[in-house]
């Protein structure tokens, strides 16, 4: 039989061309106007799927959902709305919503929801959030995505594995699935991989006995003890040592850890959230990573989108953020139109933290209460950033780094280097940079982190397997 999809919606032109892809599709419509129609067409036992705006003239569309469930459980519900934040996304998963769509959706993703609501599965279920959306920002489709996948996995212990570059906001999306997931009210612990030395990591993860190494005077708990019935955010995870990865694994498998030193399993009852900027199957290929963890890690993947990709949300992003310097007790800024126009215009390799930092600098720095597109590009150092130039012979920056490799490469048998090239080369490549940086902020970690595009701690760990003292590096 054709199946029936029950549309709520009060615009005329949304109503009738979901109609129209919804009829093409094969499916029968019937269409209302308001949220009382929509329960009494429920009601009357209209309807195998409902696909409902949250506006609607006489009510909200999320409140009805629960009257809807309770009228047929089991319905499925697909909910519309043009308040693309990610509150309303988890909020319409919290309700029993089926799927959540942002408007302006695509109609084929709409009738493709259509057919899966329409298959023999349960609604998703929905659980006790809260919390709010203050800390991600953005209506862009791609970070609609983003907030669709948060709002599935929040009600349940999925393992997640955030993946995107530096300073996109992978933390802030861990604390959202733990701030509005049914752990809230217990810790969130954070481990940050590349920041612990290796010999300490299993240490910090799983705790130690009075005497279990030189130095372990008196017995410590770990990050799985800390952060039980809450979440525990692994980042940067792409670091952590083999021999830690294969104890994290066995946790994973048994749901239990012993303290280093100590011979007691104590459970695991943890939720897991992991980050990286890394290629983790690369790093599987080269044997630096275990395959079986990579995919005990990664059984809910959530791609975060570089800034660049996604600059309609920038003026709100840079809005926010001077907001939020301003309740922090910062002077109160605003940006005019051509200052919006060169924030969009730029690369952004720093990400969000990129733009963060400059808007913090520049209601400390700029005078004026409304900053123009001067000060942003001094900012950002397009006003007086020296043109870099390649070696003689060399047409680019690209082309003299390809003739040093070449030249590398040249200077073996055959051609071949010792295995490890990659490490080897960009080391020389980091060593003059990071150098230059902490030459340029007077040795200072924190700001030259900052130019770098990395945070502090990764700063760190770098210094040490470079082997520069930062004090040596600012006395020269």
């Amino acid at each position: 039989m054709t199946a029936t999809v029950l549309v709520a919606d009060d615009d005329a032109a949304i109503r009738t061309v979901v109609r129209q892809a919804l009829i093409r599709a094969g499916y029968k419509v019937v269409l209302t106007e308001t949220a009382e129609g929509l329960v009494a067409q429920v009601a009357a036992g209209v309807g195998d799927v409902v696909i409902s705006d949250v506006i609607l003239p006489d009510g909200n569309g999320l409140d009805t959902i629960p009257r809807l469930l309770a009228l047929r459980p089991g319905l499925r519900i697909i909910v519309m709305s043009a308040q693309n934040t990610l509150s309303t996304a988890v909020r319409a998963t919290e309700q029993g919503a089926f799927d959540y769509l942002p408007k302006p959706f695509d109609l084929n993703e709409l009738v493709a929801s259509v057919a899966a609501a329409l298959e023999d599965r349960d609604p998703a279920e929905p659980g006790e959030l809260g919390g709010d959306d203050t800390a991600l920002v953005g209506r862009s489709a791609a970070m609609q995505e983003v907030y669709r996948v948060i709002a599935r996995v929040v009600p349940n212990d999925l393992t997640v594995m955030i993946l995107g570059e530096s300073g996109t906001g992978k933390e802030l999306v861990a604390r959202a699935i733990h701030d509005m997931g049914p752990r809230s009210s217990k810790p969130f612990i954070a481990l940050n991989m590349a920041a612990i030395p290796r010999e300490l990591i299993e240490s910090e993860l799983f705790g130690h006995e009075r005497g279990a190494f030189t130095g372990a005077q008196a017995r410590a708990s770990g990050k799985f003890e800390q952060a039980q019935g809450g979440t525990l955010f692994l980042d940067e995870i792409g670091d952590m040592p083999i021999e830690a990865q294969t104890r994290l694994l066995r946790v994973l498998q048994t749901g239990e850890f012993t303290t280093v030193g100590g011979t007691r399993a104590q459970r695991a009852d943890v939720r897991i959230v992991s980050a990286t900027n890394q290629d983790l199957m690369t790093l599987t290929e080269a044997g630096r990573f275990r395959e079986d963890l990579y995919y005990r890690l990664n059984v809910v993947p959530l791609s975060l989108p570089p800034l660049r990709a996604r600059s309609e949300d920038i003026a709100a992003l840079a809005r926010h953020f001077l907001d939020r310097a301003a309740a922090e007790g910062l002077p109160r800024k605003a940006l005019d139109a051509a200052a919006i126009s060169a924030l969009q215009e730029h690369s952004w390799p720093g990400n969000v933290r990129e733009l963060e930092n400059l808007m913090r600098r520049l209601a400390v720095l700029e005078r004026a209460d409304v900053i123009g597109a001067a000060a942003v590009q001094a900012g950002l150092g397009q006003a007086a950033r020296p043109v870099a130039r390649a070696p003689a012979g060399a047409a680019t920056l690209a082309d003299a780094a390809a003739d040093h490799i070449a030249r590398y490469f040249a200077g073996f048998p055959n051609g071949l280097p010792p295995e490890g090239v990659y490490d080897r080369l960009l080391a020389e490549v980091e060593r003059p940079l990071i150098t230059a940086c902490l030459n340029a902020t007077g040795g200072n970690q924190l700001q030259a982190a900052r130019l770098l595009g990395i945070n502090r701690n990764t700063l760190r760990k770098k210094l040490t397997d470079l082997g520069l003292d930062p004090i040596a590096v600012r006395r020269a």
